[in-house]
């Protein structure tokens, strides 16, 4: 209960307790006449001359009448001769149990306790169903909120990575500031438009922005609002919610997540009588039907436009689709730069390489970059971030923290180290890959040990020798540990690496049509279809033999690529062993000391582990050591066996 509730209903219960406490002192008074004090003694006087009619015995107290009607009262001490003396004259006598001394009007309240806190109850509930128009808790209104200039305005200065999508929303901004230009043409602006995009993608901002470009009032809602267990009330918040509109216009609409309402009506069992569907129709109607809704716009935002009815995104509602994808390298360091506005920066923090190492980063993904590398420096005692806060915090977020209480054996570290080695020096030497940016066995996340790849610019397809050249990639943590420590024993690590190729592997198969045996056809083609509420997945109908032809051509492309891991780090055992070294010395290596490595240059920077320590466990193959007297890289020549 808020403060407001507590001074309105505080003044009612004051009244209501007057009014019971002076009902209650009228009828006492009006039921009892003056009663007279008397003493004990002369009360023994008027028993024993007959002129007591009854007696009321309470403890000390004793209250009676006379004969004439004239009631009395006094305090008797212990007599126990008392009760025989009014026996004895006939004396009516009643008795009750002492009173325990607390105020009458306390006994009063106890008694009537129970029915204030239902009156209260009442009067609040009561007061609630006044101040929101009568309906029941307010169930029926609308849960929109209103923004407006004064609450953080967002501009379109705010919005970056998203040119195409700001340039189709520019032109709503032009017609709410300027109706008449459009209107004189004869043009009409689309009542809706959709924002398509995965999350994070900065659809919700985007809708902010055209509100604070456009300077007018924004109501925002979650789909998941509308729909409530009692039918009715969905339809009910749509049509309030326009209600509200209508007076704030020109104003603008954004719901959010609309697919928690707007899915296929009809997908269930029940006719299609239900709640969400109602809903539904309600929104309909308001957008475009028999009353039209000038100078209302409706933006919506999803992921799944898939799922939504074909009614409402039919024109005259949702006229417009707006896909926001994810931004591209230029795009994602001008959102860098939008989020680094207040991030005191050092001179060593270039935002192209953070930009160019984040592919496939969202503008959510971004400004949590930037918030972990901030953190991280503060966490370090700095005034500034560096460069090297956001390569860790890159780290971070891609593939985990470190996990510092790991402790690995040194039999556990050396396989490790191997087993990404065998990742890297393949990567080095396949056909087509994206440059091997670190290796490390530093354990981060669900790894031990990670080789990680960055592409030079984004990617929006794959040839078929990057495929091959990855699933070689793949395979090579397994071959390096079976060329070092032979195939009893290799370990469980190659687990993941195995899944990964298997599903690329499929892929190519099914779905790309890079397999000669099956030719280009697509196989297994999943779709998912909506029934009472559960994603039920039908598969495409497939003969038992062209499923076994698929899995064929499954393990001859991944045994393809674990020869062509064979045969490289067979040829390239010597660059195997250094790169491992180098990783148990210094626990991570980028991919320019890799290079630097495989040419005879040592990297500059402090070992973690001291060169004598890290290379005992390493089996000695005569392909180049460490020195241990003078900490200098002695290479060997390279031989092929």
């Amino acid at each position: 209960m808020n403060n407001t509730n507590v001074r309105i209903l505080l003044p009612w219960l004051a009244v209501l307790v007057l009014l019971i406490a002076l009902v209650a002192s009228m009828e006492n008074s009006g039921r009892q006449p003056a009663t007279a004090e008397i003493s004990f003694s002369q009360l023994l006087k008027d028993v024993d001359a007959g002129h007591v009619r009854d007696v009321l015995i309470q403890g000390p107290q004793i209250r009676g009448s006379f004969d004439d009607g004239r009631t009395f009262q006094t305090y008797a001490p212990d007599d126990p001769s008392l009760i025989q003396r009014l026996y004895a004259k006939r004396v009516a006598i009643a008795a009750k149990p002492q009173s325990d001394g607390a105020p009458w009007f306390v006994s009063l309240m106890l008694s009537w306790l129970p029915l204030l806190v239902i009156i209260g109850a009442w009067m609040l509930v009561a007061h609630r169903m006044q101040g929101i128009g009568g309906n029941a808790l307010g169930f029926g209104k609308s849960r929109a909120k209103l923004l407006t200039e004064t609450h953080g305005r967002v501009t379109f200065e705010d919005v970056a990575g998203v040119d195409e999508a700001r340039a189709d929303l520019e032109e709503i901004v032009e017609f709410l500031r300027d109706p008449r230009k459009f209107q004189q043409l004869g043009g009409r602006i689309p009542r809706g438009v959709l924002l398509v995009g995965s999350p994070g993608v900065g659809k919700t901002l985007i809708a902010r922005a055209v509100a604070g470009e456009a300077g007018v009032p924004f109501f925002t809602i979650s789909g998941s609002d509308f729909v409530e267990m009692f039918v009715g009330v969905g339809a009910s918040r749509v049509r309030d919610m326009f209600e509200q509109a209508k007076k704030n216009a020109p104003c603008i609409i954004f719901v959010d997540e609309i697919d928690a309402v707007g899915r296929h009506r009809g997908a269930g069992l029940g006719g299609g009588n239900d709640e969400r569907e109602q809903t539904l129709n309600q929104l309909l109607v308001e957008m475009d039907g028999f009353d039209p809704n000038e100078g209302i716009i409706v933006i919506a935002a999803t992921n799944r436009p898939d799922v939504l009815d074909t009614a409402l995104l039919r024109p005259g509602r949702f006229d417009r689709q707006v896909v926001v994808p994810n931004p591209d390298v230029l795009g994602r360091e001008r959102i860098l730069q939008v989020h680094v506005r207040k991030v005191p920066l050092a001179p060593d923090v270039n935002l192209k390489t953070t930009a160019r190492g984040t592919p496939g980063f969202t503008g959510a993904d971004l400004m949590n970059l930037v918030n972990e590398a901030a953190l991280l420096a503060a966490r370090r005692n700095k005034r500034m971030v560096t460069q090297r806060e956001f390569e860790d915090a890159k780290e971070k977020v891609m593939m985990g923290a470190e996990r510092k209480s790991l402790v690995m054996t040194e039999e556990e570290k050396l396989l490790t180290a191997y087993h990404e080695g065998g990742h890297a020096i393949v990567a080095l030497n396949v056909k087509a890959t994206d440059p091997v940016h670190k290796a490390t066995i530093v354990p981060r996340g669900q790894a031990i040990g990670m080789v990680l790849q960055l592409p030079e610019r984004d990617k929006l397809s794959m040839s078929h020798e990057q495929m091959t050249s990855r699933l070689a990639i793949m395979m090579g943590g397994r071959v390096a540990e079976e060329l070092v420590f032979g195939r009893d024993k290799v370990t469980s690590g190659a687990a993941s690496d195995i899944e990964q190729a298997t599903k690329l592997a499929r892929m190519m198969v099914t779905r790309w049509g890079l397999s000669e045996e099956l030719g280009t056809v697509a196989y297994g083609d999943n779709q998912d279809e909506v029934f009472l509420g559960m994603s039920v997945t039908r598969q495409q109908s497939i003969s038992e033999a062209t499923v076994r032809k698929i899995d064929a051509e499954i393990r001859r492309l991944v045994e393809a690529g674990q020869e062509e891991a064979r045969e490289i780090l067979t040829g390239r055992r010597a660059d195997l062993e250094l790169v491992a070294k180098g990783l148990l010395e210094f626990e991570t290596l980028t991919g320019e000391e890799i290079k630097g490595l495989l040419t005879g240059k040592r990297p500059t920077r402090e070992p973690v582990i001291e060169p004598s320590i890290a290379s005992s466990g390493v089996p000695d193959v005569g392909k180049g050591t460490f020195g241990p007297e003078d900490h200098a890289w002695k290479p060997q020549p390279r031989l092929i066996s």
